[in-house]
């Protein structure tokens, strides 16, 4: 092979060597692309997903609340009759604490705007032991407040310091504890507590409104009588737009 030949050789050899390198540069310019469009995307959604989930902040004002004789309690702004938000809860049921939690602030606030009526059901779904005995304690004591904005405090209060399923909870005096450190100024609410006055008359009221909405578990909540997907009474922003829309 002569000189010139194998110098034209190993240009050919050099060109496709620095062409290969620029498709390995190109091949990795877009893969480090792709990571970050996908990355971005990823941060986007979780933004997203957080900004969804998060609970509303407390407006600091509350509309009327108000005890009925059969256990419910209503908060709405004078003359406000719809749209209905109806909560059937249970204070030992765990999911009920995390709804609470999530959206419990968001139908405040829908009151105190005056755009919704939340209806409140206490009820007790649970059949056996602990958490039986640990609601009907609970449900009993708060049907011992007669004064609404003591009886949301004392809603709070329960969710707040909700014991385990597996163990005996929501004694007389804790009861009694979180009852005064919520306000709760009834003169015989000790005395209610501990004596459980009214268990009998809230396992009556539960069995009743679990047959009448055919209920399979708590929460359950209702916009105008139609049960609300967990999609949307557990996410803020959409049980908002729900309830607003509602309102329309």
């Amino acid at each position: 092979m002569s000189k010139r030949t194998s110098e034209a050789a190993r240009a050919r050899i050099a060109a496709q060597r620095e062409t290969l390198r620029k498709q390995e540069q190109r091949k990795r310019i877009t893969m480090i692309v792709t990571i970050a469009v996908i990355v971005v995307i990823a941060a986007a959604f979780t933004v997203w997903s957080v900004r969804q989930g998060t609970a509303e902040e407390a407006s600091g004002g509350v509309a009327p609340v108000t005890v009925e004789k059969d256990g419910t309690v209503v908060m709405a702004k004078s003359g406000v009759t719809k749209p209905v938000v109806d909560v059937f809860e249970d204070f030992q049921c765990p999911a009920c604490k995390q709804f609470e939690e999530t959206s419990g602030s968001t139908l405040k606030n829908l009151a105190a705007e005056g755009k919704a009526k939340v209806v409140y059901h206490p009820i007790t779904i649970f059949t056996q032991e602990p958490t039986k005995g640990n609601s009907l304690r609970a449900a009993s004591a708060a049907r011992c407040i007669t004064d609404g904005r003591q009886w949301l405090a004392f809603h709070d209060a329960l969710y707040k310091n909700q014991p385990s399923e597996t163990v005996t909870g929501f004694s007389a005096d804790e009861l009694i504890k979180w009852g005064k450190d919520a306000g709760v100024t009834a003169e015989d609410f000790d005395n209610c507590v501990r004596q459980q006055r009214n268990v009998a008359a809230h396992q009556q009221f539960s069995a009743q409104t679990m047959s009448a909405q055919k209920l399979t578990g708590t929460p359950t909540v209702k916009l105008d009588g139609k049960e609300l997907d967990t999609n949307v009474a557990f996410v803020p922003s959409s049980l908002r737009d729900a309830v607003e829309s509602a309102g329309k």
